[in-house]
């Protein structure tokens, strides 16, 4: 299966992106997706967490409370890394299955953290979807009522732009309309399904 990885910044807009993708008929498979698979209610990871940060990581109904512990995690770098020892693994095996039994001329697959946790690797080509840091910045602290120091400390926990730009294939500029982001959608996907019939 010839493989897409998409990811940028929060508030980037992968979404967006990942969503035309669907709409064109391509399985997406989506990491964060991913990331709460693996810590539902009766899953050893959340145990874990629950014993390595407390039980107030764990909400009223035995969900993980995602809110406090990314509180949590941004301000203390070796809790984060913690997390990520346990996390990115089971992450990885998920994803890896998710991608080996998609039904599509290509598969996408979406990580905000594609190039830090090395998903990368279960891709063939990386499209990042990029937008200047004040775009970033408003978008998120709107969507997700977070005030814009959390969304700084959350830009400056994921790799830089310039990292993951070194890193991209293609790139998708999204600070302009739909219809701009369709006709980008539409153009790569013709690029990619080529690639895949040639991938075989």
């Amino acid at each position: 299966m010839f493989v897409v990885g998409i990811t940028g910044g929060i508030g980037s807009g992968k979404t967006a992106v990942s969503d035309r993708f669907a709409a064109l008929g391509i399985e997406v498979v989506d990491a964060d997706v991913a990331a709460r698979v693996v810590v539902e209610p009766g899953k050893p990871a959340l145990a874990e967490i629950a014993d390595h940060f407390g039980a107030e990581m764990i909400t009223g109904d035995g969900r993980l409370d995602r809110t406090r512990l990314r509180a949590r995690v941004f301000g203390e770098p070796e809790e984060r890394r913690w997390l990520e020892r346990l996390l990115h693994p089971l992450i990885h095996t998920h994803l890896e299955h998710e991608l080996a039994s998609a039904d599509s001329p290509y598969a996408v697959l979406v990580s905000p953290l594609l190039i830090e946790s090395g998903q990368w690797r279960l891709t063939h080509r990386v499209l990042v979807v990029d937008v200047p840091e004040e775009v970033q910045i408003a978008r998120t602290a709107m969507r997700d009522g977070n005030d814009p120091e959390q969304v700084r400390a959350i830009m400056a926990a994921q790799t830089s732009r310039t990292v993951r730009l070194a890193r991209a294939d293609d790139v998708i500029v999204n600070d302009q309309g739909f219809d701009v982001l369709d006709r980008e959608v539409a153009r790569l996907h013709r690029k990619y399904l080529e690639l895949a019939e040639r991938h075989g």
